[in-house]
């Protein structure tokens, strides 16, 4: 048993760090005499080096390690061309015993993607010849190509995977969201299906999964239900989370909410789907929970971009824009395909008044997640902050065209026909429509409330609020009311209405005005000293501007020190 013997050994048993010390060893001591290892010993010492180095996550120096092995495989195959052929034996079996080259591609390919260097980590993966390509091999190049807008050499390489591997569910995912025939993804795992007992279940979840992918909600809801409710797959956290997903997707928080909690309860150290979570929390009004969420994340692993948009959501709906700004880059720089990360950033960029930038993260959210709607909204209220309201019109159209007259679409043209005048009839219209199919859709409400209070018809926008909130709290609606109740002047229930809205979430600052008001009308002798105690606090949130001008100024220098602006 030679020192390379040893060294195999212990890399085969995790040692990682003392194969790195002991491989540098023997590799300098190989550079000052190369006569002490032959070309195939100098081979295996690099791969085991570049393992060591891969495993401390030192991808720069693990890819430059691999390549030079591959160098040294290369000699070794020219020495072992022009070798008489005595020996052959000996030759073939340690030839079988060394790292494989295909592997060592892989490796060399992987340091690529995690240093975001996607067209070499292609050109490493191309020029391994397809007979070659392993199932990891061609599902790391299917991403690749997805991600690099190659549709169809993705199909190829997931449709190869499926033919090794008929189980590999997430290389049906892929298919389906590259657009490829439900049935044609299914008639590819249906001899495993049938040959396999207890596996029926699985042409069900492909249509749930194509149903998602090709926009249709509520048939992809109904069909996951009908899966969740079996006996074998009932509680199954996956399909909890994706329940949650479209829930949000359909505009149905409350029903999102209560899935990603019963999610949470089966697996308390879930991290996928929680910064939706996390953002449909802090959109309510639930601040404190959202922290504790958070901290709770960044406990179970900082490594993921969910902690860091969970916090940033927290930031963003307590107004501070810049440090939700750095926590959005964070997390897109742990993983630039996070969707609520790059809709985080863009709302910041908005608020903050950097539109052009914002627009850029929603765009790119709408190409990594071209069925969600919220997304598009983003989009379309950056290019109304802009009085773009040509492009948002033609974005709000070409929605309604793509994923059709739903209520949530039907909701986004009546919000940009809103902004013109000439067109008020017909977001009076759409968004009737809207309400026709879905009276308890919020977004709708509160838009034809809107309109409804520009035509002062506080009547009519009272039974509207009055019948929304029947079956379900929502702070807007309730501020809303009480709005149109000042209006009508019943200031008793109004005040109710200002209350209900702020313990559903005390920083609604609307509700608050809504109320301070109304006590400076019903205590005209109050007044003076209120005005007095008013200037008080204008001058204390002056204090408060300067300090959110200083932590603006900290969080952008860090997120100009992680590069991300």
């Amino acid at each position: 048993m030679n020192v390379i013997d040893h060294v195999r050994d212990m890399a085969a048993a995790g040692l990682h760090s003392n194969v790195r010390i002991i491989s540098s060893l023997l590799l300098t001591m190989s550079n000052n005499n190369p006569e002490l290892f032959s070309p195939s010993q100098k081979y295996q010492l690099l791969v085991y080096h570049a393992d060591a180095l891969f495993h401390d996550k030192e991808y720069r120096n693990a890819g430059c390690k691999y390549r030079m092995a591959l160098q040294q495989k290369k000699v070794l195959s020219k020495t072992s061309k022009v070798r008489p052929s005595t020996g052959g034996t000996a030759s073939s079996l340690q030839s079988q015993s060394l790292p494989s080259e295909i592997e060592v591609k892989y490796k060399i390919a992987e340091c690529y993607t995690i240093l975001k260097l996607d067209r070499d980590a292609i050109a490493v993966l191309d020029g391994i010849p397809s007979r070659q390509r392993t199932p990891k091999i061609n599902m790391m190049l299917a991403n690749l190509y997805r991600k690099a807008g190659q549709e169809r050499s993705a199909v190829t390489s997931y449709k190869e995977v499926l033919r090794q591997c008929p189980l590999a569910l997430d290389a049906i995912i892929g298919l389906l969201s590259l657009s490829v025939k439900g049935a044609e993804v299914a008639s590819m795992t249906m001899d495993v299906i049938q040959s396999i007992p207890n596996l029926d279940w699985l042409s069900v979840w492909i249509k749930a999964y194509a149903f998602i992918h090709a926009g249709d909600n509520h048939r992809a809801i109904n069909t996951i239900c009908s899966l969740e409710k079996k006996s074998l797959l009932r509680d199954n956290v996956d399909l909890l989370v994706s329940l949650a997903d479209l829930y949000f997707r359909a505009g149905d928080t409350k029903n999102s909410i209560l899935k990603f909690e019963q999610a949470q309860m089966l697996d308390p150290y879930l991290i996928k789907g929680m910064d939706v979570y996390g953002y449909l929390m802090a959109r309510e009004g639930h601040l404190e929970d959202v922290e504790v969420l958070g901290g709770r994340l960044f406990n179970i692993s900082d490594q993921h971009a969910e902690p860091w948009v969970i916090s940033g959501c927290h930031s963003f709906y307590s107004k501070r824009y810049s440090r939700a700004l750095y926590l959005g880059a964070k997390a897109i720089q742990l993983n630039s395909n996070s969707v609520q990360a790059l809709l985080l950033k863009g709302a910041a960029l908005r608020n903050m008044g950097r539109v052009q930038e914002a627009i850029i993260h929603f765009r790119e959210a709408m190409r990594l997640a071209p069925c969600r709607l919220d997304c598009y909204e983003g989009l379309i209220d950056c290019y109304l902050a802009s009085n773009g309201i040509r492009e948002a019109m033609g974005m709000a159209n070409n929605i309604y065209k793509t994923l059709g007259a739903n209520a949530q679409t039907l909701t986004i043209l009546a919000t940009v026909c809103l902004e013109d005048p000439m067109t008020q009839e017909k977001a009076k219209t759409l968004l009737d429509k809207a309400l026709a199919q879905r009276p308890d859709y919020i977004k709708a409400v509160v838009k034809k409330a809107e309109l409804l209070s520009r035509e002062q018809k506080y009547e009519e926008g009272i039974a509207l609020l009055r019948h929304a909130l029947a079956n379900q709290s929502d702070c807007v609606l309730h501020r809303m009311l009480g709005d149109f109740l000042v209006a009508v002047n019943d200031y008793q229930e109004a005040m109710d209405q200002y209350s209900i809205a702020l313990s559903l979430d005390p920083n609604d600052q609307k509700s608050l005005e809504g109320m301070q008001k109304m006590e400076k009308e019903e205590s005209p002798t109050e007044a003076t000293v209120e005005e007095d105690g008013d200037d008080m606090e204008g001058s204390g949130e002056d204090g408060d501007l300067e300090g959110s001008d200083s932590e603006a100024a900290q969080w952008a220098d860090q997120e100009q020190w992680f590069g991300m602006q």
